[in-house]
């Protein structure tokens, strides 16, 4: 039953019959207070639907409780790290960026979103240095990679 509704919420978040879903995961949360799963998912759909406030509860009760897959895990961390920034709550959203970047080292999504982050918090040197070091990881750089990589670190540098 649990597995089945929960399959269907998802679906119906997927289809973008959001508040559907959001009525059977709440409801879903109601009865599974202590269930990472669906609480992740229920962050989720509040977020879809922009009730970004009402979602942060659930995102903490996903990441205190057991169960989430590596995947759901690091999708919790980016989607209340990624919240909290568009709440104006900028120390949260990089003491997030940071807990979810301890445990999925340089993960790239994590770090570009803490990018924003820091330039929310006036980190603009460190968001843009993060920036490029994303950027340097990728093969879009090509030839400039070890220049991409270098200023990242020494932005203000000239000669």
């Amino acid at each position: 039953m649990r597995d089945d509704e929960l399959a269907e919420a998802v679906r119906l978040r997927e289809a973008g019959s959001r508040e559907e879903a959001r009525a059977l995961l709440l409801g879903l949360s109601e009865r599974h207070p202590d269930d990472a799963e669906i609480a992740y998912q229920t962050a989720w759909v509040h977020d879809a639907l922009g009730l970004e406030a009402e979602a942060v509860p659930f995102y903490e009760r996903a990441l205190a409780g057991t169960g989430l897959t590596a995947a759901d895990r690091l999708g919790a961390f980016t989607g209340l790290g990624s919240t909290f920034r568009v709440l104006g709550r900028y120390d949260e959203a990089l003491e997030t960026f940071r807990r979810g970047l301890a445990e999925f080292l340089g993960d790239k999504a994590l770090r570009t979103f803490m990018a924003m982050a820091l330039h929310n918090s006036g980190q603009s040197r460190e968001a843009v240095g993060t920036l490029l070091k994303v950027l340097a990881e990728t093969e879009e750089v090509g030839r400039y990679r070890r220049a991409v990589a270098y200023y990242a670190d020494h932005l203000d540098e000239t000669v």
